[in-house]
């Protein structure tokens, strides 16, 4: 039976104990191995090569780009434009990603309103507080609910019309609708009409460029002209849409919203087939000591399902730009009954995390100009094979880590708030040899909304046949292209990585484990050639829909396979790729030997 820890979200094969049932061990506190954990390799003459591999290539790697960046290259006057001042001396900056620099030129704000909406809220509590010492815990904890859903809508309500604007009202028409979905339809028709409302709004709200006051207005009014038959300058319409708060186009960000959206429905709609008895008094489990796993699945009680908790969930200020993602079962469930995740202990050490996060980044985007280059049309035939990959490489840890800090920093908010969200990022980039594996551990909440709220109802992997298990898979990718963004290049990396799953699956299957048990040294190299593969596909896929696109992929290729010694570059990247692959094994089979399976 599977467990999994509520401190780190590591999955576990033995149960964790504690003399306390709401302070559960970690599973990095215990020492007992997991099950067929083997002996330690790490101090064999096999990993001391392995250790000079790593000793010389990754300063090579970090040197070939810093060497492109500098302005002796031929190629620096390209992209010299896209770079700004930086705060490192004698440096530009490459803040040439608009993504991330809507994050980065915004910190300092951000970093207000994280120590500000927690003081809010305890000086709130503190006003309000009265009464709940005195009750039971059922009604202490109904309580905490209450109060922490009106000062969560109270804030959100701030905070939106702060981002948004007079868009705040077409968030809250959108909201009511889909609420309305779920509410007020029969039963047999919730499902399909809430999918079939939020894929619309998918596109809708990307084509009608977020609803723009003017454009209603032009398709109700006449236009309105002079005398002289000339188009009169903005009228009523262009006058609201110029209040559009601090992010006027807030389609942009809304598509995480719509997640929750179609999350609080289905999570409504199954919580129907089982109201009639109490999951949580029928298992006799403490409310206030549940695993991750029963927050998320267990029904919150009729009660709760109201457009209050509901907007409360939905607009939810530290989550609402970027997520982590949390459904609705485990919002009013931590409102309920805080975890012991959310105390400074726990928080105070993922914020140096996060710091050394950000300090990386900015190194990075210092020294390495990656992105400029990639970005500036560059003739690809001025760079040497090495060069070339590793751009595309440093390209792909820049897109890992300006995701890895937006995320890690409106969760500390959240944490810090009392609200423990899933960690989304729970391995380095360079940290995966498996595709499977890949997605579990990259945008890990994302992930497993995807696997309760479509992989598992289209049958998952349990489906009668592997040719269905691939068909589930395609949608689940093309629903995931088609979320990120409605574009070409987005569908193409998505069908790619449906593709690139494929040989992953078709080699376990073909080289099952239990059949080498008498030979794992055989099988571990074995493994490592087809990581190799793996690894080399997953670049490829994340090249193409988040940094270069195909036609840059293309570029990249031609660039080092052109060439004799571009093709024994590419052999040699195998090999180091393949010693990196076993260092990756030795590392996972360490980590269950402490007692950790994190199956990715």
């Amino acid at each position: 039976m599977k467990h999994q820890c509520p401190t780190c979200h590591n999955e576990t094969t033995r149960p964790l104990q504690s003399r306390d049932a709401r302070q559960p061990l970690c599973v990095q506190d215990r020492r007992a191995s997991l099950p067929n954990a083997p002996p330690s390799r790490w101090n064999t003459p096999e990993y001391y090569i392995y250790y000079a591999f790593f000793l010389t290539i990754p300063f090579l790697m970090f040197k070939s780009v810093y060497d492109v960046s500098k302005p002796e290259h031929p190629g620096y006057s390209k992209f010299e434009g896209l770079l700004e001042d930086g705060w490192i001396p004698g440096r530009k900056v490459d803040n040439s990603d608009a993504q991330y620099r809507g994050f980065r030129d915004n910190v300092p704000y951000m970093a207000i309103v994280l120590i500000l909406h927690p003081l809010l809220r305890r000086l709130y509590e503190r006003l309000a507080s009265g009464g709940v010492d005195q009750q039971s815990e059922k009604a202490a904890a109904d309580i905490r609910l209450q109060r922490r859903v009106t000062f969560d809508l109270t804030f959100a309500t701030i905070f939106i019309t702060a981002l948004h604007g007079v868009s705040a009202l077409k968030i809250v028409l959108i909201l009511w609708l889909n609420y309305q979905i779920a509410t007020a339809l029969p039963k047999q028709y919730v499902a399909a009409a809430t999918w079939t409302f939020n894929i619309t709004l998918l596109f809708a709200n990307e084509l009608a460029g977020g609803y723009r006051f003017a454009d209603v207005a032009n398709l109700i009014l006449p236009p309105r002209t002079t005398d002289a038959g000339a188009k009169q300058d903005a009228g009523v319409g262009e006058w609201i849409d110029s209040h559009g708060g601090l992010i006027p186009r807030w389609e942009v960000l809304f598509n995480i919203t719509v997640l929750r959206l179609i999350a609080f429905n289905m999570d409504y709609l199954w919580g129907l087939d089982r109201r009639a008895s109490s999951p949580i008094e029928k298992k006799n489990l403490d409310p206030a000591a549940l695993s991750e796993r029963d927050r998320v699945s267990i029904g919150a009680n009729p009660s709760d399902y109201t457009f209050r908790n509901y907007l409360a969930y939905i607009l939810y200020s530290p989550l609402y730009l970027t997520g982590p993602i949390i459904n609705f079962n485990d919002y009013i469930s931590q409102s309920r009954h805080p975890l012991p995740t959310t105390t400074p202990v726990r928080t105070i050490p993922y914020l140096i995390r996060l710091l050394i996060c950000l300090l990386t980044m900015e190194l990075v985007l210092h020294f390495l100009y990656a992105v400029a280059i990639s970005k500036s049309t560059p003739d690809w035939n001025t760079y040497t094979p090495f060069q070339l990959s590793m751009l595309g490489y440093f390209n792909l840890h820049i897109i890992w880590l300006k995701l890895l800090i937006p995320w890690r920093f409106f969760r500390l908010w959240s944490l810090v708030d009392g609200i423990d969200p899933p960690e989304n990022m729970v391995r380095c980039m360079s940290d995966n040899y498996s595709v499977l594996a890949f997605w579990r551990g990259w945008h890990r909440s994302f992930n497993r909304w995807i696997v309760r709220y479509i992989y598992v109802p289209l049958g998952g992997s349990q489906s009668d046949s592997k040719v269905r298990a691939v068909g589930n898979s395609a949608v689940v990718f093309t629903f995931v292209a088609l979320w990120h963004d409605i574009n070409l290049r987005l569908l193409i990396w998505g069908w790619l990585v449906v593709i690139f799953v494929l040989p992953d699956i078709l080699a376990r299957m073909a080289f099952p484990a239990k059949k080498w048990r008498d030979r794992p040294n055989q099988y571990r190299w074995l493994a490592g050639v087809g990581a190799v593969c793996n690894i080399l596909m997953l670049m490829a896929a994340n090249l193409v829909g988040f940094a270069v696109g195909l036609d840059g992929l293309k570029g990249l290729v031609n660039g080092i396979i052109d060439s004799l010694g571009g093709r024994l570059f590419l052999l040699a990247a195998c090999v180091t790729l393949f010693v990196g692959a076993q260092v990756m094994f030795e590392w996972r089979e360490g980590e269950k030997r402490r007692g950790v399976d994190m199956k990715c």
